[in-house]
């Protein structure tokens, strides 16, 4: 047998080039495919109905599992000494340690705290599947806009509302030691009927929305606690936003946010109930949260002066 040349064994036949031709361009064509899929799931954005989101996209959610011990910095000179407000909380030598606590304030965020809101028409239904088979609790709400349609009419928005896992029983648990109040910074004919659906036992004492919120030179829509109460001693908020607290930074837990892709999260019963729990037997709350999170130096490090806050 004769051995092949070298022209042999480099030159294609045209039928070879167009089998070569059908196979790149249904390549091509898969691939076109495929990149559509990852945008459609890899993105369905989150409801904004308060500015808040992007003013907290480049924050780290810290870590709010267990009591921690340990930190793994120190606190520079311009910590705040919390030791000197123990007067005002009743830490003085005059107290009577058998008297009872005034009960704990818990002010809760709404949107990425206690739910997640999508619009309807953007949500994949891949994600509400899921959360449905997870057993996520979700309804559906139609609420009015404060923008205008053709008509000049109120645009009604389509909105699908996932619950954080536990909710029901969070509230309930928590009612039992704390008087809630419900303080979003998104629109009342947003967040009211969203509330009165998902609030059904009115575990809430006050529900306060955006116009009860503040700007400030740094952050706009910022929740002031002494709006709620004069002594911060025994009131505490739970936010996704620490942004939100940044006037009292030593009254803040910063949750982890809540998204209907994470249908086992269990942050509300597991985490965030015993901290409350363990901050209701406390005569003030803050030495407890500054030891866990240290909020005073994060806001600093964001640029957020001492002087702005309120102790």
């Amino acid at each position: 047998m004769g051995e092949l040349t070298q022209g042999e064994v480099y030159s294609p036949t045209p039928r070879t080039q167009q089998v070569w031709r059908a196979l790149l361009s249904w390549l091509a064509f898969f691939y076109r495919i495929f990149s559509q899929i990852i945008r459609v799931f890899g993105h369905y954005p989150l409801l904004s109905f308060s500015s808040n989101s992007s003013s907290s996209a480049s924050f780290k959610p810290l870590p709010s599992v267990e009591l921690q011990e340990e930190r793994d910095f120190s606190a520079p000179s311009s910590a705040v000494d919390i030791a000197a407000h123990d007067d005002f909380c009743g830490g003085g030598v005059n107290v009577n340690d058998d008297q009872p606590l005034q009960k704990l304030t818990v002010v809760l965020d709404l949107d990425e705290t206690l739910v997640c809101a999508y619009e309807t028409s953007r949500l994949p239904t891949a994600i509400r599947t899921q959360a449905t088979e997870a057993g996520l609790n979700w309804f559906e709400l139609d609420c009015v806009s404060s923008d205008k349609d053709g008509e000049g009419k109120p645009k009604v928005n389509y909105v699908t509302v996932f619950e954080r896992p536990g909710l029901k029983e969070f509230l309930k648990q928590l009612s039992e030691f704390a008087d809630l109040v419900l303080f979003t910074a998104g629109l009342e004919g947003y967040a009211r009927p969203l509330v009165d659906i998902m609030d059904t036992d009115n575990w809430f004492n006050l529900r306060l929305y955006r116009p009860s919120t503040i700007s400030t030179e740094y952050r706009e829509h910022v929740k002031d606690l002494s709006c709620i109460s004069k002594d911060l001693c025994r009131i505490v908020i739970v936010d996704n936003n620490p942004f939100s607290f940044l006037l009292q930074p030593l009254n803040g837990i910063p949750c982890i946010p809540f998204s209907a892709d994470q249908p086992h999260d269990t942050q509300l019963l597991d985490v965030i109930l015993p901290l409350l729990k363990h901050l209701s037997e406390q005569k003030d709350v803050r030495p407890v949260l500054y030891e866990k999170f240290h909020m005073p130096e994060w806001f600093q490090k964001q640029g957020i002066p001492t002087t702005c806050w309120t102790l």
